[in-house]
């Protein structure tokens, strides 16, 4: 059975909602605890004894988190939604496109507004890929916080690894 091309984009895709119906349901869902961002950062912090920071804090942009003492405002960006360069995951869809690539821009664009931003506020931004937090990758994000949060590596007897702040270090 042949479809009429006027009827061809909504033949493919039935929705049981109307357009403003998936428009409130789609509001709905927020952009937190997600499992492969926020959750394991959490988790490399906890791991590494990297205290000091905070989320949900009431700051421009809504860092994912926040260190109120350095004035450290720490990103954890997805690689699709922020179109991180040469990453795999920074794919654009191939259906759509004329929604999708204005979209895309719209990030970006709103994410730089943010880092200018909070650079004016004198906040220093950190943006970290979803792709960085991959167990292979990981060792570098473990450098790359260390020398952002000045904190120093140390082995306890019992061979685990904990940040000290290179401040409170006796040198």
């Amino acid at each position: 059975m042949a479809v009429p091309p006027f009827f061809a984009k909504f033949w493919l895709m039935p929705d049981i909602f109307t357009p403003e119906k998936r428009s409130a349901v789609m509001s709905r869902i927020r952009a937190s605890g997600n499992r492969d961002t926020e959750l394991r950062m959490i988790t490399l912090f906890r791991q590494h004894d990297i205290t000091g920071w905070r989320r949900n804090a009431p700051i421009f942009g809504k860092p994912d988190f926040v260190f109120p003492g350095k004035k450290i405002a720490v990103f954890v960006d997805g690689c699709f939604w922020h179109r991180h360069k040469g990453c795999k995951f920074a794919y654009t869809p191939k259906s759509r496109p004329e929604f999708w690539l204005p979209k895309f821009e719209r990030n970006i664009l709103r994410d730089r507004l943010v880092t200018r931003k909070l650079k004016r506020l004198g906040w220093q931004v950190v943006r970290i890929w979803e792709c960085c937090l991959a167990p292979k990758r990981r060792g570098r994000l473990r450098g790359k916080l260390q020398q952002i949060l000045k904190v120093k590596k140390v082995i306890h007897a019992r061979g685990r690894m904990k940040f000290t702040r290179v401040s409170r270090l006796k040198q």
